[in-house]
């Protein structure tokens, strides 16, 4: 069976599966039943001088059947005393002492660093994560992403805080600015031991079309928050990518965005990622989650001859390349497959309206035929059939040839003016303009065949 354990910057844990910081480890209950349930880690909910909450504090982005795709906080830090948060981390580094319990700190003055650093030794902390990242309430006061977005401002703190840390500094950053290697590499500077990344996004969700606020609602008024949940994936993956491939980071990452199975998490790790850390998906379907993620990471390794985490943390990041350096000669096209086609007619919408106008319906079937000679192999056809794999996109090169933007350019051999010969697009077939007209009248509606003529396409 493959090892799940990690050692991360020096924080050992069964799994790399840890509770991020936020509401589900608000409490010493919380964290040991979430050991319990199986999970590797806890971020305990950030400590500091104790806040006063909100109430109305979550709101959220719901995509047709699924709840909570996109989720959002205007929650704060710890509103409990410290006292009471260091006697529970105590009270659960006793029952669990090969579990990771990481103390997320937040405060202003160096004495007050040194102060809650001790602390959190003190209670028996494995490691201590640096909240740079609050984009909502702290930032305002001067803490949180106010400093993530400051390099020189974290570094300083992150120096603060070496000064008296015994156990291992992970700093956390915030997605909040426009290049997050720039904090990390601050944070190497100051002598951090790990970074973590992304914290939330700052974000409105949505407003109240009658109240004209925004979600969470105040007593009629709202504010902006936080973002995170599984729509913010994307984002948290290239940050990653981002600070795992710049040779001035060189520190052990701790994913966190969007992870809600062990798919996820493996996609964190292969982009770099040595540990992962969950929220929304704990707040939205409870602990019990980590019985899937564990049993369908261990598989996946299984499958792989993975033993362990560390035989593909970072193995994706090869393949993730500058645009300038793709294969220019790599060429697919899309593929309908007849006998599983439903005749929906998606892929010919998406591609009439929002492509290049290479699928056509042909008399007397609903199944759509792909215009070979103007298909640009862009993907969207498959992306929106709700068939799986009924829409293949088929290699059309032999893999011989390779030739990259940046060797053309190097060649002088790439447009130069607007109507340059050169231009990728210069033969490619596009429907005179007035063709359009009234097309989107008689277009074909499910259960309704009409009947087209057969296209030709000309040069």
């Amino acid at each position: 069976m493959p090892d799940l354990s990690i050692n991360f910057a020096g924080i050992k844990s069964p799994n790399p599966f840890w509770l991020a910081s936020a509401p589900p480890t608000n409490s010493g209950y919380q964290v040991m039943k979430a050991f319990d349930a199986g999970w590797g880690g806890a971020v305990w909910k950030t400590l500091g001088v104790p806040v006063v909450n909100v109430s109305s504090r979550y709101g959220s982005v719901n995509y047709r059947d699924k709840r909570m795709m996109g989720f959002n906080n205007i929650e704060l830090i710890s509103d409990r005393p410290l006292a009471d948060n260091l006697r529970e981390i105590e009270e659960v580094k006793k029952r669990f002492p090969n579990h990771a319990v990481i103390a997320s700190l937040m405060v202003q003055s160096r004495q007050e660093w040194h102060d809650i650093v001790r602390q959190s030794q003190e209670a028996g902390a494995d490691g201590i994560e640096l909240n740079f990242g609050c984009p909502h309430g702290m930032c305002e006061r001067g803490m949180g992403s106010a400093v993530g977005q400051e390099p020189d401002v974290l570094q300083t703190i992150v120096e603060w805080v070496m000064e008296v840390a015994k156990i291992p500094v992970i700093v956390k950053l915030t997605p909040n600015i426009s290049d997050i290697t720039e904090p990390a590499m601050a944070a190497r500077r100051g002598g951090a031991d790990a970074i973590s990344l992304i914290n939330t996004i700052q974000s409105i969700v949505g407003v109240d079309l009658d109240l004209f606020a925004p979600y969470p609602i105040v007593d009629g008024k709202g504010s902006n928050g936080g973002y995170c949940g599984p729509a913010v994936k994307p984002i948290a993956l290239n940050m990653l990518k981002n600070c795992a491939q710049h040779p001035d980071v060189r520190l052990p990452i701790s994913g966190i965005g969007g992870i809600e199975t062990w798919r996820d998490a493996v996609e964190h790790i292969l982009l770099g990622a040595s540990s992962v850390q969950v929220c929304t998906a704990a707040m939205h379907y409870g602990f019990g989650i980590i019985r899937e993620m564990t049993s369908g990471l261990e598989q996946y390794m299984t499958d792989k001859g993975f033993n362990t985490i560390y035989d593909f943390v970072g193995k994706a990041l090869p393949n993730v390349l500058p645009w300038e350096d793709l294969n220019m000669k790599y060429k697919v096209t899309a593929n309908i497959h007849e006998e599983k086609c439903i005749g929906c007619q998606l892929c010919y919408t998406a591609c009439e309206d929002g492509a290049h106008q290479a699928i056509k319906l042909n008399a007397g079937t609903r199944v759509p035929e792909i215009i070979e000679a103007n298909c640009v192999g862009c993907n969207l056809c498959s992306l929106v059939c709700p068939v799986e794999d009924c829409i293949t996109m088929d290699r059309q090169d032999d893999g011989t040839a390779h030739l990259t933007w940046k060797e053309r350019t190097e060649a002088n051999d790439i447009p130069t003016e607007f109507n340059d010969e050169k231009a990728g697009g210069r033969h490619h077939w596009v429907p005179e303009p007035a063709a359009a007209l009234g097309k989107e009248k008689h277009k074909t509606l499910p259960g309704k065949a009409r009947q087209f003529e057969k296209i030709t396409v000309t040069e």
